[in-house]
């Protein structure tokens, strides 16, 4: 196990800004950084006797996500609002990019039988369903909170969390289709700490369960879980897409942000494959 790594900090920074982002997943950000089967693995040691090896890898990880949620969420929201293309086209190309680099790990092709094709296509049709929901129908902010909806943001969290820690679904994303998604964005950006106690309490409990599933599969159904996670990252391509307008600099932006993404996933796997 890889003890405290002060570079994990920025690791942790990269899969912050995924999060804030509907559509993109933290998950998939770990997996092209490399460290994913680790932070699993982490997460279900911190309650063994080598907890303190597990918390060590996951101080540095989490500082990096806490950094990102509260110093970007404003910055995230001025993206999304000023130049919404350009920005979801940085995190298209940072998907497409990772799905060539999991086949090639999984060795698709002395691996894949006609039921993980077959698994592949049923997780992308799953995850490019959840398109039809557009940012543009957000509710509101939730104010005046009571207890229930206290609960709800604890239940919600626990949801989301589920998906974070899933490579190609959007944590973000779960909060958008509950509808909470403006409500815990907004106290990212106010510091509101009675929202973020809840969401976060519901969260960290939702990773620790979920771990241990995805350990499970990883270690009965490799191949199969892959399968599924290429569908999830496939799918999620389609949920990122945020379309084309007809502006000449807008398109050429979009472009360059695109490649731009897609280079950061190539440099990443190559440098991971020089350490190996």
């Amino acid at each position: 196990m890889t003890l405290f790594k002060w570079m994990n900090i920025f690791k942790g920074i990269a899969m912050g800004v995924s999060d804030l982002i509907p559509g993109v997943s933290g998950g998939t950000i770990a997996l092209l950084l490399g460290i994913y089967q680790t932070l699993v693995a982490a997460i279900n040691g911190v309650f063994t006797k080598k907890w303190k090896e597990h918390l060590l890898f996951l101080i540095p990880i989490g500082l990096g996500i806490g950094i990102a949620l509260v110093s970007l969420s404003r910055l995230i929201e001025w993206l999304l609002s000023n130049y919404p293309q350009p920005t979801f086209f940085f995190f298209l190309g940072l998907t497409v990019a990772i799905i060539p680099t999991l086949l090639k790990e999984i060795k698709y092709k002395e691996s894949f039988q006609l039921h993980h094709y077959l698994l592949v296509v049923f997780a992308t049709i799953l995850v490019a369903s959840t398109a039809i929901v557009k940012e543009d129908k957000m509710t509101p902010i939730m104010k005046h909170l009571e207890w229930s909806d206290y609960v709800f943001l604890f239940i919600s969290g626990w949801l989301a969390s589920s998906a974070m820690i899933l490579p190609g679904i959007s944590g973000s994303f779960v909060l958008l289709l509950l509808g909470v998604y403006p409500t815990i964005i907004n106290a990212l950006s106010t510091l509101n700490l009675h929202v973020l106690a809840f969401t976060g309490s519901g969260i960290v409990i939702g990773l620790i369960l979920t771990t241990k599933l995805i350990t499970y599969l990883f270690n009965m159904y490799r191949v199969s879980t892959y399968a599924i996670i290429i569908g999830f990252i496939i799918g999620s391509t389609i949920v990122i897409y945020p379309g084309m307008v007809n502006d000449p600099l807008l398109f050429i932006l979009s472009v360059t942000s695109f490649i731009v993404g897609f280079l950061v996933v190539f440099s990443l796997s190559k440098f991971e494959n020089t350490k190996v």
